[in-house]
């Protein structure tokens, strides 16, 4: 039985390694200077930025934690093409927005009409805002798609869901 209880619990460690910490592994930590974070993209060779706008006690931001960003694929396809910060919707914090404006988070997102949590807004390397997803997705894997979507300039062609679809049917 002690075997056996064994060869369970080392079938469930790979399961375990597979999830981290979002706070730690998918958000970087905040510089608080947009427009000087545009600069460091070419050299990082980063696609763009992705803002997370979230408010504490956003049960479906913490979902979003705790069921896709937790995920290390998930976290390590970002890190690799994207700079990643959170934004507090409510927040004080002060911060250097895209065209070098001092301004504060929560009046940061009411420029960019974040107004439900979570809003994933991808950025490119100009400042300007190329997609944006409200809400969650329903797995990691939509998630990556969401990604390669912006990775792969798609959003130039077609919304995500019309590019989700295509992905679905092996276009």
């Amino acid at each position: 039985m002690r075997w056996l209880l064994l060869f369970l619990a080392f079938l469930a460690i790979p399961a375990l390694a597979d999830t981290r910490n979002a706070d730690e592994y998918f958000f970087q930590p905040k510089m608080d200077d947009l427009k000087g974070d545009l600069a460091d993209l070419h050299k990082a060779g980063k696609t763009g930025i992705l803002l997370m706008f979230e408010m504490d006690d956003c049960p479906f931001c913490e979902r979003m934690k705790n069921t896709v960003l937790n995920q290390s694929q998930v976290q390590d396809y970002f890190r690799q093409h994207f700079i990643i910060y959170p934004m507090d919707t409510r927040g004080d914090t002060a911060l250097t927005d895209f065209k070098g404006k001092n301004t504060t988070e929560k009046d940061f997102a009411l420029v960019q009409r974040a107004r439900a949590t979570p809003t994933f807004i991808f950025y490119d390397a100009s400042g300007n805002e190329v997609t944006r997803f409200t809400g969650i997705t329903q797995t990691p894997a939509e998630f990556m798609l969401l990604g390669r979507y912006v990775v792969e300039g798609a959003y130039r062609n077609a919304p995500f869901n019309v590019y989700k679809k295509q992905a679905q049917a092996g276009k």
